[in-house]
Order: structure tokens, then C-alpha cells, then sequence
């Protein structure tokens, strides 16, 4: 620790925590990107593509609550840097299955995904916990979204890579760029993040900053220590699901990881199949969209912490963007009655701006989560979130293979944005932090 010094540290861990989850999205743009050659080289129908889209999503639901509480128990940075570890790992193997048998190719990805899906679960909830430890509550805003647009900067830096890449040596080199990355990544994140008062680099007065503005920075110290133990129990799951104001947020988030995950799945199909673009001119086309929902999602949390500087309730300066920012996406369906592609991309680049400006929902976590079960709580609310992961991929599939068009399928992800409104206007109501009740002695020792 640096002393007599102002220093500005907590940016440094807002930028890693955005270079790691644009490397933890790459991940899963790569297999969008390569969709569609690989539809040819697989002989995959909609449906089948759909359940490899979205193979990762089940590993990645499952392993939320579990990651959560490993967060809470061993803390952030143990439980996130084998997490990348991992799904470098994952992606590095799934470059060497094209030399599978034809019959084994479909089913090792397959396999593959899950694993890498279940080794990327303490990601979102890992950067939920460390922004709630290394930032005052009116600066939690613009850090969630700094992190949370980098799912959309994700598309912008690696879907030209990536349709170039398979335009140029095959689907198999965008995952071995991913893997190769990755181990470069572990290194850098090793020697950047630490615990607040743990960090070479921090001088007091930036951590006096942080606690008198509600930041909790002694989140993987004593407190971690008292609540060891607490946070795996289903005791809190149960306190967690007992509330509804989490409940709301919840379903609200399943809602707006649907939009999510048609970008992130099933856009680049649609500019290919339904737009007639190629794969290369189709990976360039879907970064534009993914640039306004990258630079919608850090105006959205610069417009919540500037509502909440001015004097508006926490309430009105996290739910106004969100509403406003869903009412915006389901222009996207106005693609339906146009032909022209140039109107096409507006109207996605204006849906995906306003996703991206609504999703506020882990800022909301941050201020509402008890402080004992930030880690398990954000697994909770990422596991109804990615449950979108598995069902929107499959039903889009569906819907496409049974219509031979996209036309419900936007209809679909539309209707999802105002299901998100009405959850935040009419389920959610007050939002403010809850406190954790811990069992009986007696109960816990039974």
C-alpha cells in the first residue's frame, strides 16, 4: 500500500474486470461467429445448431449458486483466476475436435461447452463481488457498466477477428485464439487484481474514499472469515427467494439475458441466413450493433449515478434506464417489415444501444445484495438470468426450422423487453440493501 498518496486504483480493476469478461463473452461469440460454417461442415439443422448455442448456457446455470458461494468462502480472486484458467483451457481442446471423427465432432464441442460453461459461472458474480468491494455506492453504476458493455464489446473487437479468421483458416483458429489469449490473460490478471487493502498500488486515502461511500471493502477479509460457512447454506437461498424485490430483478434479468443472448447467438445467423450476407461481411456487420450496445450500456450507468448525484431515489435512478432502455429494444421487431439492410442495422444497432442502456441489473445487485451473500446472491440472479442462455437459442431454432424465417423469432426477443418492464414496474417496487438474518445457533448446529 501506497501512503500519502491520492490514488485512482479502483479503475485499473474496473479495466480488468472489462478486459477479462470481453475475453469470458469472446468465448462465446466465437462459436456464433463460426455458426454457420459450421452448420455446412456439421450438417446441422436450426434446431441442432440451437442446442450447441446454448450448450453452454446449462453448465454455466447450474454452476451459478456454487460459484457465488466459493466466491463468498475463498474470495474473488482464487475463485476467478482458476476460472479462466479453465475455460482457456476448453477453448483450446475444442479447436483440436475437428480432427474428431465426423459422428464425435458435434458431441465433444458439445461437451466441451458445458465444461467451459460451468468454469465461467463465478465470472458475473465474481465482478458483481469485486465492484461492490472496490467502489462507493454512486460510482457502482458506471462501474457495473463498464463491465457489463464489454458483452457487447465483445462482439465489436472479436466478431470481424473471428469472421475472418474462419473465412480465412477455418472455425477450428478462433478457438485456439482464444486459448492461446487466454494464458496471457491468467498472467495479467495475477499480477493486477487484489483485495482493496490488500493492493500494492492503493494509498489510504483511496480506500478511506471507497468505505465512506458504502464501498465494502473488507468483503474477502473478517467478513468473509464470519460468514464462513453461511454463504453455501440453502438457509440463504431460501432468504434470498423470499423476497419480492430480488424476485422481480430476477425475472426482469431473464428477460433482458434474452435480447443478450440473440446477439450473442443467433444475430450473426440471422445477417448470414435471413440478410444474405457472408460470413465475413456478416461478422463486420454485427460488431456495429454490438458498438452501440457497448457505448448504450456505459451511458446507461452514467445517466443511473448522475440521477443519483442530482438527488433522485435509488429507486428512479436504477429502474428509468432500465425501462427506458427495453422500450428502445423492442424496435427490433420493426425489422420484420423491411427489406432494406440499411434500415436493418439501424434498427439493431438502436435495439442493441437500448439493451445495452438498460442493463443495470447487476448495479441493482450490488446495492440491494445482504453484504454477507453478495457472491451467492449474484449467483442466484445470473442463474435465472442465463437460464435465457439455454431457452433462447433452442426456442429461436425452433421457431426458425417451424416458420422458415426470423420474423417470430424477433417477435420473441421483443416481447421479452416489455415482460423486463413490466417486472421492474410493477413486481420490483422499492429497491434498497436487505440484511441477511443468520439461522438459529441451535439450527445451525443441527
Amino acid at each position: 500500500m501506497i501512503s500519502g498518496k491520492q490514488t485512482h486504483v479502483r479503475y485499473l480493476i474496473i479495466s480488468m474486470l472489462f478486459v477479462a469478461t470481453c475475453f469470458s463473452y469472446g468465448d462465446r461469440v466465437a462459436l456464433s461467429i463460426a455458426g454457420a460454417a459450421m452448420e455446412k461442415v456439421l450438417s446441422l439443422d436450426p434446431v441442432k445448431l440451437g442446442f450447441l448455442l446454448s450448450g453452454f448456457s446449462w453448465a454455466y446455470v447450474l454452476g451459478q449458486l456454487p460459484s457465488g458461494g466459493l466466491l463468498d468462502r475463498f474470495g474473488s480472486k482464487r475463485v476467478y483466476t482458476i476460472s479462466i484458467v479453465c475455460w482457456t483451457i476448453c477453448a483450446f481442446l475444442i479447436g483440436f475436435t475437428g480432427y474428431l471423427a465426423a459422428g464425435w465432432i458435434f458431441s465433444a464441442i458439445f461437451g466441451l461447452r458445458l465444461l467451459s460453461g460451468l468454469a465461467q459461472s463465478p465470472v458475473f458474480p465474481g465482478n458483481g463481488r469485486i465492484v461492490a468491494a472496490w467502489f462507493p455506492t454512486a460510482e457502482r453504476g458506471t462501474a457495473s457498466a463498464i463491465f457489463n458493455a464489454s458483452q457487447y464489446f465483445a462482439l465489436v473487437a472479436f466478431g470481424p477477428l473471428f469472421g475472418w479468421l474462419t473465412h480465412t483458416y477455418g472455425w477450428q483458429s478462433c478457438f485456439w485464439f482464444m486459448g492461446l489469449f487466454g494464458f496471457v490473460l491468467t498472467l495479467v490478471w495475477l499480477k493486477t487484481v487484489y483485495n482493496v487493502k490488500d493492493h500494492p498500488l492503493i494509498g489510504q486515502a483511496e480506500i478511506d474514499f471507497i468505505e465512506r461511500g458504502g464501498g465494502l471493502v473488507n468483503i474477502d477479509g473478517a467478513a468473509a472469515a464470519q460468514s464462513r460457512g453461511t454463504p453455501l447454506s440453502w438457509g440463504g437461498v431460501r432468504q434470498l427467494l423470499q423476497q419480492r424485490m430480488l424476485v422481480g430483478i430476477y425475472i426482469g434479468q431473464f428477460c433482458i439475458t434474452t435480447l443478450t443472448y440473440f446477439f450473442l447467438t443467433w444475430f450473426p445467423v440471422y445477417l448470414v441466413e435471413a440478410r444474405h450476407m457472408s460470413i465475413l461481411r456478416g461478422g463486420l456487420a454485427a460488431a456495429l450493433p454490438a458498438l452501440c450496445g457497448s457505448v448504450g450500456g456505459i451511458l446507461g450507468g452514467v445517466c443511473s449515478d448522475t440521477l443519483l448525484r442530482r438527488g433522485s431515489s435509488l429507486t428512479f435512478a436504477r429502474k428509468a434506464p432500465i425501462i427506458a432502455g427495453m422500450l428502445l429494444s423492442v424496435t427490433m421487431i420493426a425489422c420484420n417489415y423491411t427489406n432494406v439492410q440499411a434500415m436493418v442495422m439501424f434498427l439493431m444497432s438502436l435495439a442493441f444501444f437500448g439493451k445495452g442502456f438498460g442493463a443495470l441489473g447487476w448495479t441493482v445487485i450490488a446495492d440491494t445484495s445482504p453484504k454477507e451473500l453478495i457472491g451467492l446472491n449474484g449467483g442466484v440472479f445470473n442463474l435465472f438470468g442465463n437460464i435465457a442462455g439455454i431457452t433462447t437459442p433452442i426456442v429461436i431454432g425452433y421457431l426458425v426450422k417451424k416458420t422458415g424465417s426470423f420474423d417470430d423469432a424477433l417477435i420473441f426477443v421483443g416481447s421479452a423487453a416489455l415482460l423486463a418492464i413490466f417486472s421492474y414496474l410493477v413486481i420490483v417496487g422499492e429497491i434498497k440493501r436487505l440484511e441477511f438474518q443468520p439461522p438459529p445457533q441451535h439450527a445451525a448446529q443441527g
